[in-house]
């Protein structure tokens, strides 16, 4: 069976489909166009949806912000987001984006449990570095080098070879070597409470049971957090960590500290390459930008003309049917890829004929599930619960 996510971002993946017929502009700051967005996930049975967050505003520049008035700019906090989603929703995953540069480990862990909490475990984690100059500048605790002031369009991606080369390799292996501390981090202060931690005794008054409660004693390049969380053991044990990788070192990242990567293969060969270098225990998703339907090359020529240049991405651009990409997921998951994150070019549009035409095509295959079968994130994905590294040494 192939899973299936959603990475939600704005308007959609292309910067000209806030200006779709279809589009709700005036609406995309608010948590009841969030709210339908994941429902319609879930409607179409979605393992998981992803929430996009930075520390800066979108930009077709490298390093900073440009001049642009023409395309979506701003965002909601992700974490938040999928907090307030939760409630409304009842199995489908929810994995905002919290980016490890800049940020305490301690803040990410307790927010990422507490989602976890709050969607009875459904929650994930997609962990990001921040490696621009102008994003380190709101925070005054270190610099970066930058970037420069070419066009993103000219790079690969965050993590891509070129963006390496211009970062320097150094600096980049200090950002995920930072990323990873961040990631032990969370994870150890997930497992600080034991499950049974929590009495809860009106009768006795004994509410925790202390013993129960762990001192992590972290000490790293990066960190030195002494634990225990704030939040008791997350339903998970663990909530899924992502990650996306398109090189070497993070691919390394996510080998040691994800449990789901996301990858940007453009051929089947692409991607066998790309999943004989992670280790079997890592689920591995590919990313598309999708545009679906009879007039998708149409509508995506159009976008093209509105935002005055062809629309470049560091993953694969499909254009076509729901049948059509059925059968290019079917020919790559035979190279090993476990799933898909598709990322809709326009929303609302794409993203139901994603969970109406696509779901309904790969179903005919046999290839997709007729209805969810676990309550939890971990579930979905078949990931076993894991226990509590203290609650084992104890």
């Amino acid at each position: 069976m192939i899973h299936l996510a959603a990475a939600l971002d704005g308007a959609g993946w292309h910067p000209a489909a806030w200006r779709e017929p279809t589009a709700r502009p005036n609406a995309l700051l608010s948590a009841r166009y969030w709210a339908g967005l994941v429902a319609e996930a879930e409607r179409g049975l979605l393992d998981f949806v992803t929430i996009e967050d930075a520390f800066s505003l979108q930009s077709t520049l490298l390093d900073g912000p440009d001049e642009r008035t023409d395309q979506v700019r701003g965002r909601l906090d992700a974490v938040l987001l999928a907090a307030r989603l939760a409630p409304l929703t009842s199995r489908i995953g929810l994995v905002p984006t919290a980016t490890t540069t800049h940020t305490e480990p301690f803040h990410v862990a307790v927010g990422i449990a507490t989602l976890d909490h709050v969607s009875r475990g459904r929650a994930g984690w997609r962990a990001q570095i921040s490696a621009r100059a102008t994003e380190a500048r709101h925070f005054g605790r270190r610099e970066l080098p930058s970037l420069g002031e070419g066009p993103l369009r000219d790079f690969a991606g965050l993590e891509g070879d070129d963006r390496v080369r211009a970062l320097r390799e150094e600096t980049v292996r200090d950002l995920f070597e930072e990323a990873g501390d961040a990631v032990e981090v969370a994870r150890r202060l997930w497992d600080s409470w034991e499950d049974d931690a929590e009495i809860r005794d009106p009768a006795t008054g004994r509410f925790i049971d202390r013993d129960k409660l762990h001192y992590i004693d972290f000490e790293g390049r990066f960190f030195a957090v002494k634990g225990p969380s704030i939040t008791p053991r997350p339903p998970q044990g663990q909530p899924v960590v992502t990650a996306l990788a398109h090189s070497a070192i993070p691919y390394a990242f996510a080998a040691e500290h994800a449990d789901v990567v996301y990858v940007t293969p453009h051929s089947r060969q692409d991607a066998a390459d790309i999943v004989a270098e992670l280790p079997a225990r890592v689920k591995v998703f590919a990313d598309l930008v999708v545009f679906l339907g009879r007039d998708a090359a149409e509508r995506k020529q159009r976008l093209d003309e509105l935002d005055g240049g062809e629309l470049v991405s560091d993953a694969k651009i499909f254009t076509g049917t729901p049948e059509e990409l059925a059968d290019l997921l079917l020919y790559w998951h035979e190279a090993g890829i476990q799933g898909f994150r598709l990322r809709p070019g326009a929303l609302p549009y794409d993203l139901k004929a994603i969970t109406r035409g696509l779901t309904s095509a790969l179903r005919r295959r046999g290839a997709f599930r007729d209805r969810y079968e676990a309550d939890t994130l971990r579930g979905l994905l078949g990931l076993p619960r894991p226990t509590s590294r203290y609650g084992k040494a104890s």
